[in-house]
């Protein structure tokens, strides 16, 4: 969620961002709504303050007034004993026309703030504009020695590739038909060496930013509340993607004590990102314990709604997957946000290159960036069967999406309630709204394509990298005999 002081001070800013972004927001009703809802207050304050004043001289005015009364006759009598009525009287019609506000204010906030979810957090004034991924800007291009992306995969390696579903199904790696019989379309089930490799590529993945970077594993729930997805930004926008547990309708009624069952809806989570930036929602951190650096591995769902006849075939746009994610909290510095940007974009280079995957970064457009990054770096592996088709109609290659690394300053933070206590001058401590970074380390069984792809071999194996081969039992080559 955006600051809404700063929305007040410089909503141009905010209608840009959200232009730039080509998400619809009325920012002027949001003000509009702000603006009735503080004049409210202002006026329920004033006559709270009205409230007390007159509670603390009415008595003495009261005992003062009915001590003239006494003695008075005539008008002066009459004068009296209407003040005496109207003094009396001022607290109920003080309270009544509280009562009559305070209704109004809370019909105004849920407009307010279902508006205020929608605002779309500006992107940074070095994201290049664009309408949509088109737009997006490559910034580097790594291949291991001896393999150039300036050549095709056969002149490269003197034969023609297979594509990951050819090998999959020469190799016994996946069984598509009868995932598809169990789960319907986008499905799969990873056999033999196929889910032994999968298990490998997570187990590295979570080991190498543990051992070699120093990030704590963290096990998180897949199955969250709604405010874990309000407050990490995928809801409201994104809501079409997330599988969703209906609880409340699963009440029994006729059960004597059915407390804490079908209490609240649950949500399926796309990414372990929610669940690492939902364990300190509500709470106020120690600088000190700025920053915190977690990751995890988790099963991750999504919906792919709107990827109708996109990518229907084999491992890459699927509804189920594991993921490693990394995740950063730190300090409230624009500085120390950008700084761990590039680090952890650094941490998944040094990955695939230890793997031997051809990759490229991709600075995302304005347009590409979704509500809540202020930046965000895609990570595009080379896979030899994705692309247009050659004359023979063979795949010529193409670069895939397989990581993404986002900087979102206080955006989710904000919305999560998540601060920490900032030392101050004087001895004093404020608590401020702490930064958060994301980026997938290594997602599978999409990672899976280009670590077929890449590394088979003419007589149609696969060569394992040396990385994983600890995690293999030291095993060098898939065969189509391993099963």
């Amino acid at each position: 969620m955006i600051d809404l002081r700063l929305l007040r001070e410089n909503p141009g800013n905010y209608k840009a961002g959200a232009k730039a972004k080509n998400i619809p927001v009325d920012i002027d009703r949001i003000l509009a709504l702000d603006e009735d809802k503080r004049r409210l207050l202002t006026r329920i304050e004033h006559l709270r303050a009205e409230q007390n004043k007159i509670a603390k001289e009415s008595g003495p005015l009261i005992g003062k007034l009915s001590g003239s009364l006494k003695q008075a006759t005539g008008d002066e009598a009459t004068r009296i004993q209407r003040e005496l009525e109207e003094l009396k009287a001022r607290p109920a019609k003080l309270k009544a026309e509280i009562s009559e506000l305070e209704p109004q204010v809370a019909a105004l906030e849920p407009q307010l703030q279902s508006l205020l979810l929608q605002v779309p957090l500006p992107p940074d004034a070095d994201v290049p504009v664009g309408a949509g991924s088109e737009s997006n800007v490559e910034i580097k291009r790594w291949s291991p020695p001896g393999f150039q992306l300036s050549k095709s995969f056969e002149e490269n390696r003197g034969f023609k590739p297979k594509t990951h579903q050819e090998l999959v199904r020469d190799l016994k790696l996946a069984d598509f038909e009868r995932g598809v019989k169990l789960a319907g379309t986008r499905s799969y089930v990873l056999t033999g060496m196929g889910m032994r490799l999968h298990m490998a590529l997570l187990r590295y993945a979570t080991d190498f930013m543990t051992d070699r970077h120093g990030f704590t594993p963290i096990s998180v729930p897949v199955l969250v509340r709604e405010e874990a997805m309000i407050g990490t930004g995928f809801f409201p926008a994104g809501r079409e993607q997330a599988y969703h547990i209906a609880e409340t309708q699963r009440r029994n009624p006729d059960a004597a004590d059915d407390k804490g069952v079908g209490s609240h809806d649950l949500y399926l989570t796309g990414t372990g990102e929610v669940g690492l930036m939902g364990l300190h929602m509500n709470e106020i951190l120690d600088e000190a314990q700025l920053p915190l650096r977690y990751v995890t591995v988790s099963t991750c769902f999504r919906r792919e709604a709107g990827a109708a006849g996109k990518d229907t075939a084999g491992l890459y746009r699927i509804h189920q997957f594991d993921k490693v994610e990394q995740v950063v909290i730190c300090k409230a510095d624009e500085a120390e946000s950008r700084a761990w940007h590039k680090k952890m974009i650094g941490f998944v280079e040094e990955i695939l290159q230890s793997l031997e995957i051809p990759y490229r970064l991709l600075q995302c457009c304005t347009g590409d960036l979704g509500p809540k990054n202020a930046d965000m770096v895609d990570i595009e592996s080379w896979m030899p069967g994705r692309g247009q088709p050659d004359k023979d109609g063979r795949p010529q290659g193409d670069f895939g999406e397989t990581h993404s690394a986002s900087r979102l300053y206080d955006f989710q933070c904000r919305r999560l309630n998540m601060r920490y206590r900032a030392g101050a001058a004087g001895g004093k401590h404020e608590t401020v709204f702490c930064h958060s970074l994301n980026n997938t380390v290594l997602a599978s069984p999409r990672f899976l394509i280009p670590l077929l792809e890449n590394h088979q071999q003419q007589d149609g194996s696969v060569r394992i990298p040396a990385a994983l081969r600890p995690y293999l039992n030291g095993a060098e080559v898939v065969r189509s005999s391993v099963s």
